[in-house]
């Protein structure tokens, strides 16, 4: 597994400092990161700084492309636009969506707010999206996710499935909070658990990550890796 754009840091409820997890994705032999901590309009400046400091320095002296990012997270559907704005205005450079998984309460909306929305880039765990919503996904550039948390992944067949009718990209992430992260195995896993055919592993597990992640750095002015 060399993408994984969904892990979390001691800055919110994961077990590793954000240069700890970074060097271990690295030793991993992941080629990016992205650390993308549970926040909402009023943690943004906590660790927004901290987050862009350590991924720029493991970047320059690792050479991993680590990606500050935050996941909003039980934000009002309302203001998750307004939110995911503020993100990028602080600096970070990958902004997910806390979706409608089956096993919490996140409000009715959030779907939609978040495929709506053009400062998105992955709406994580997604639930019983609709095909409406993957639909705008498709439109406006919202990667779907396929997680490898036991208790979001419930629902990862139904999102594979309205992905693949409504042209949605698709990844895996592991949504790590520790030293849970994923092989290439267990990557494509869980793909082919989510009814995904072999010819379409290549796609979710390489094509379309490297597509968010070179979307991502030219955003930023980077140099593609």
């Amino acid at each position: 597994m060399v993408y994984d754009f969904h892990t979390h840091t001691t800055l919110s409820d994961g077990s590793l400092s954000p240069m700890e997890l970074i060097r271990r994705a690295c030793v991993a032999g992941y080629r990016a990161v992205g650390l993308a901590d549970h926040g909402a309009l009023g943690s943004l400046s906590r660790f927004a700084q901290e987050l862009c400091q350590d991924c720029a320095l493991a970047r320059d002296r690792w050479g991993i492309t680590a990606l500050p990012g935050v996941e909003l997270t039980h934000v009002p559907a309302a203001a998750v636009a307004e939110v995911a704005r503020a993100a990028k205005e602080a600096g970070l450079w990958l902004v997910i969506v806390h979706g409608e998984t089956i096993s919490e309460p996140v409000e009715e909306g959030t779907n939609l707010a978040a495929v709506s929305c053009g400062d998105v880039d992955i709406l994580a765990h997604p639930g019983l999206i609709s095909l409406e919503e993957a639909e705008l996904a498709a439109r406006n550039g919202v990667f779907l996710e396929l997680s490898a948390r036991p208790s979001h992944a419930m629902a990862n067949g139904h999102v594979a499935k309205m992905a693949r009718l409504a042209g949605a990209k698709l990844i895996v992430n592991s949504d790590s909070h520790g030293l849970d992260f994923l092989s290439e195995e267990q990557a494509r896993r869980i793909a082919l658990a989510a009814c995904l055919d072999e010819k379409d592993l290549e796609e979710v597990l390489q094509t379309n990550p490297q597509l968010l992640l070179d979307r991502i750095l030219a955003g930023r002015n980077q140099p593609p890796r």
